[in-house]
């Protein structure tokens, strides 16, 4: 019986789903072997001998060596064996997946970072806009502020002696001021600061104060009471009604002019939204010698003017 062998490629190789290998008989195997070749067959027997011709003798021969070789390689008998996996086809095909995977990742991270940027970006810019909203929406809510009124409490004018040791006529002026103050936000407060309340005669500071800074609430109002005072304040005679009215102060009349700064601060969003208020407060007043101790009103005269 002739065994045809088939060349296959190695695509065939590839794709068979089972491959054999070679495992040699065992001893009980190999004499069932030694009878089958010599036993049953006629041309194995040493006790006959033929006269054949040259074609079979040329079989018995072949029977002879196929014989032999079965007894001394002994029989094959193939078995199965798994089908082991192609490595460069699957290193290649792996090396394709990492990188099917790295351009999948890669693209991904693109996309969370340009959603991130996104959303930076709108949140930045509704800030912006509801903040500017809110810093509009403060700007009507100005606080509301004028001088009630002002008491002279003091007036002394004497000879004395300035820091340079010059003789020259001192004055000592001890007066208060109230101050109306109204927060109309409802929703904002303000810190409240001022610069130093100063009374003048003309150009020359006969007094001055401090107002106390303060928190004020939103829809509230208060009424604050700053002194204004000066002692000692030499006079170098330019002031000449009260050179002349030492002994009769009674009879002073003295125009003055009392200034001050109020502004007001609100903090919105901690401090990133803080409208800022400021009023700058002129008084036009008359000291009057007679009038020490009484208040002068300020409230239904036009005497201040608020810018």
């Amino acid at each position: 019986m002739g065994v045809t062998i088939h060349a296959k490629s190695d695509s065939e190789v590839t794709s068979i789903d089972a491959l054999y290998y070679v495992q040699s008989p065992s001893h009980s195997q190999q004499h069932d072997v030694e009878k089958m070749s010599y036993g049953s067959s006629p041309f194995g027997s040493p006790t006959h001998h033929y006269h054949c011709s040259p074609i079979h003798h040329s079989r018995e021969s072949s029977t002879s060596r196929f014989s032999a070789s079965l007894k001394n390689n002994q029989l094959a008998v193939w078995k199965r064996i798994p089908r082991t996996r192609n490595y460069d086809d699957n290193e290649t095909g792996a090396d394709d997946d990492d990188d099917d995977e790295e351009d999948v990742d890669y693209d991904n991270g693109k996309s969370v970072r340009f959603y991130v940027l996104c959303f930076l970006f709108s949140f930045l810019v509704l800030f912006t806009i509801f903040s500017l909203i809110l810093w509009a929406a403060s700007l009507p809510y100005k606080p509301k502020i004028f001088v009630k009124g002002m008491v002279f409490e003091n007036l002394n004018v004497q000879a004395g002696i300035d820091g340079t040791g010059v003789q020259t006529d001192m004055l000592t002026l001890n007066s208060t001021v109230r101050i109306y103050y109204r927060n109309p936000a409802s929703f904002f407060g303000v810190h409240v600061t001022a610069t130093p309340i100063e009374l003048h005669y003309f150009k020359l500071k006969l007094a001055s104060g401090q107002m106390k800074k303060f928190y004020e609430a939103r829809k509230s109002k208060r009424i604050v009471v700053a002194v204004v005072e000066g002692h000692q304040i030499p006079l170098y005679g330019a002031i000449s009604v009260l050179s002349d009215a030492k002994n009769r102060i009674q009879s002073v009349s003295l125009p003055l002019n009392l200034t001050f700064l109020i502004r007001s601060k609100a903090y919105i969003l901690g401090r990133l939204v803080n409208p800022n208020f400021s009023i700058h407060i002129s008084c036009q007043l008359t000291l009057k010698g007679n009038h020490l101790g009484k208040h002068i009103n300020f409230t239904n005269s036009h005497s201040c003017t608020y810018s």
